[in-house]
């Protein structure tokens, strides 16, 4: 048995689908001679031939004499092969192959409508057309028609619901990208003295990382969307490195000038550092502190150790004031243990009852302390003030007696011992009249005024004592 001449194999589904429709073999059309049966030589060499008598009946092809291979494709017979060196024991069987797969492609196509673009439904469509046009297989050809037909209609439905999502897709893509740029912006807005550059310069890192991301994985924007935007993000990047460059060039010349201005101030403190005049130095170490304080900042690092030497001059001066102090301290301890015991023969003076005699013994007093000399500054203000509370309480005494002894004051006491006796009296007549009517009301304001005179008399009287 000798094989035919081969057709050249119709059209497979597009390459750009074979992850998506799986190929099947390729359907030849019947434009040249009759294709043999037999697909390979292995398989010519063991087929078994039969009379034309003998071939079965089938419902979609029929084989001649000579074994030509006609299909029935609707109301139409056409030659799709033959067996001019014998017809085989099963001569349908390729031809039924060939059918079998053809649908599995038609089949698969229908699965997996759902999941393709525009563009591969158009090309699988365009090759499936072709196939089922005028397929070498045998089986229900028309039927196969049918379901391509069907499946157009569904695939018109699928593109249109493709679009709708692309399109979506693409103002996601859109919104994400556009995102990425105003927040790349939003950071070269930023004050520049209140970036915090690492940070910010990091999270632009991150943004490219994102866009590239974006890029990548999302649709394609328009070219000029895309390049409007990409401009804008590059344009934040350039606009943020100038920044940077900016803000550190002049930090560096402000630090610059505050290392100066602290270096002129650490000069003058070291200058003062050796100075005994103790009170105007103190005064120009404060006024040198304040100066420092309204001080730029150099770096840290800088500013840390002119702050050191700065302190450094300061201390010399104030270690050397509290020696002094220290040693004048210590003379002035013995002071102390004498003025306190002072106070305790001044503190003896109290309670006055006798103010001339308290008044002697005060001025004796004065007179000793006042021979004694100072005391340690920590103890001054605690000695000091008892020995001012028992002179106050010396002339609170003496303006007492004084208050009491003259003339013109008891004179005015007195005329108001008696006006206040005479109004006491009356009220307790209004009182009598007031309880004999029954009137609580009125008895009990008349009570309250005849209180408050009888205080006021007490008070007055207790004054002339």
């Amino acid at each position: 048995m000798c094989v035919s001449h081969r057709h050249a194999p119709a059209p497979g589904v597009s390459p750009r689908l074979r992850r998506n429709i799986v190929t099947t073999t390729p359907i030849p059309n019947n434009e040249t001679a009759p294709e043999a049966a037999p697909s390979t030589i292995e398989e010519a060499a063991v087929s078994t031939t039969i009379a034309a008598s003998e071939v079965p009946e089938h419902p979609f092809a029929r084989i001649g004499e000579d074994g030509t291979v006609y299909v029935k494709d609707g109301d139409e017979e056409r030659v799709i092969g033959g067996f001019p060196e014998g017809i085989p024991a099963s001569p349908y069987a390729l031809y039924e192959r060939r059918y079998a797969d053809l649908e599995a492609t038609i089949k698969l196509f229908e699965d997996r409508l759902g999941t393709l673009s525009p563009r591969d439904i158009d090309q699988t469509l365009a090759t499936l057309r072709e196939q089922v046009a005028s397929p070498n297989v045998i089986g229900d050809i028309p039927a196969l028609r049918e379901r391509v037909a069907a499946v157009e209609k569904a695939a018109e439905e699928r593109k249109e619901i493709a679009r709708e999502e692309r399109k979506a897709a693409k103002a996601a893509a859109l919104a994400e990208r556009t995102s990425v740029v105003e927040r790349a912006e939003a950071i070269v807005a930023q004050d520049p003295a209140k970036t915090h550059w690492k940070q910010s310069g990091q999270t632009l890192r991150d943004l490219l990382d994102e866009w590239k991301n974006l890029q990548r994985r999302g649709p394609r924007l328009e070219k000029a969307i895309e390049d409007e935007l990409w401009k804008r993000f590059s344009s934040a990047r350039t606009q943020f490195d100038r920044h940077r460059r900016q803000f550190f060039s002049q930090l560096d010349q402000a630090q610059s000038e505050a290392k100066r201005v602290k270096e002129a101030l650490i000069a003058e403190a070291e200058a003062l550092s050796s100075s005994v005049d103790w009170s105007r130095t103190s005064g120009a170490y404060r006024e040198l502190m304040n100066r420092w304080k309204a001080a730029p900042r150099a770096s840290r690092k800088e500013d840390d150790a002119l702050w050191a030497r700065f302190r450094a001059a300061q201390q010399v001066f104030f270690d050397a004031r509290r020696a002094k102090d220290e040693a004048t301290d210590a003379e002035y301890r013995d002071n102390l243990v004498a003025k306190e015991a002072i106070l305790v023969d001044a503190e003896a003076i109290l309670p006055v009852t006798d103010i001339d005699r308290a008044k002697a013994q005060l001025r004796q007093i004065q007179d000793r302390w006042e021979e004694v000399g100072r005391v340690p500054s920590a103890d001054l203000h605690r000695i000091e003030g008892r020995l001012r509370a028992v002179e106050a309480a010396v002339r609170e005494a003496e303006e007492k007696e004084w208050r009491r002894t003259n003339p013109e004051t008891r004179a005015r006491a007195a005329g108001m011992v008696g006006q206040l006796e005479e109004q006491i009296a009356q009220l307790e007549r209004s009182l009598s009249e007031a309880e004999a009517k029954g009137d609580e009301k009125a008895a009990r304001n008349v009570r309250e005024a005849l209180e408050t005179k009888r205080a006021w008399l007490a008070q007055i009287s207790s004054s002339m004592e």
